[in-house]
């Protein structure tokens, strides 16, 4: 049972696709399923529950995935420690982020920390925002770019890269709510799109039971760009980070507007096992940030 396997494993527990997978390791599908079938027979067990249209983990997968992970991150930890007497920093870094998050906070981080240190290679994976801290705590990412919780649990720490108000969004062209200044918007009726969970469902939440107003959901959406699009095409009000607006990568008919009370702003930042700070490859990261 080496290393490899183990990475080839964990990555099929997060797409539960193999064809996915192989293209993500760059391995044939047949060869993948050899490596799985391999890790099965060692174990005793039978890992993924597999047919024709979806892969899914067995209870015994579960529980190996729990190791995996551990094996894996122990591996990373060695390495990097054999490294703390040689003058050149080299290996790999996870690091998981938002799409926002990588044309509007990495390019100039990255750019510093590629100049300093070129033989370390950066493993991105993207996607929702509020499980980037999950994320980092499971070691499925050794770096997570995410908005501070409102409670951080002890094992995680926290450097703060920027301040970001999270705005109301409108449709900047004529829909249906458009003659209503934003002072006197019907908040009981307005079509809202808010994200699904975590940190900003909480804010817009409470904003609302302050109020006495209960939302009326048009949609509930997972992503900042998603909602953006959402809004662009006339469906509604959003609420997103005030950053997501100024930096978005392509033009939209969309325009904030300022309530009261406003919303609490996030703090957006990296975060990482504190356990882990001792690595030098992390460390490195995290000074980059200040």
């Amino acid at each position: 049972m080496d290393n490899y396997s183990l990475r080839l494993f964990l990555t099929l527990t997060e797409t539960l696709h193999f064809g996915r997978t192989s293209q993500l390791c760059n391995i044939s599908r047949s060869a993948l399923s050899r490596q799985i079938q391999r890790l099965e027979d060692e174990v005793g067990q039978k890992l993924f529950e597999r047919d024709n249209r979806m892969v899914s983990l067995t209870p015994a997968g579960v529980r190996f995935t729990e190791y995996a992970v551990q094996a894996v991150d122990l591996w990373k930890e060695l390495n990097e420690e054999l490294l703390e007497d040689k003058t050149i920093l080299k290996g790999e870094l996870s690091l998981y982020c938002s799409v926002t998050a990588c044309y509007s906070i990495l390019p100039e981080i990255l750019t510093k920390f590629r100049k300093k240190y070129p033989e370390i290679h950066i493993k991105l994976k993207t996607g929702d925002a509020s499980m980037a801290v999950s994320n980092v705590q499971e070691g499925r990412a050794d770096i997570g770019i995410a908005a501070k919780p409102d409670r951080l649990v002890s094992s995680i720490s926290f450097r703060e890269i920027a301040v970001t108000p999270l705005v109301f969004i409108v449709p900047s062209v004529d829909w249906q709510y458009s003659d209503y200044p934003s002072e006197k918007l019907p908040w009981d009726s307005v079509p809202m799109i808010l994200p699904e969970r975590e940190l900003a469902r909480r804010r817009v939440d409470g904003w609302f039971r302050k109020k006495g107003i209960s939302p009326n959901v048009y949609a509930q959406v997972s992503g900042n760009e998603a909602i953006l699009a959402m809004v662009n095409l006339g469906c509604g009000v959003g609420v997103i980070p005030e950053l997501v607006f100024e930096k978005r990568p392509f033009e939209v008919d969309v325009m904030p507007i300022k309530v009261e009370p406003p919303l609490q702003p996030y703090s957006v930042g990296i975060c990482v096992q504190q356990r882990r700070l001792n690595s030098p490859l992390i460390k490195a990261f995290w000074q980059i940030v200040r």
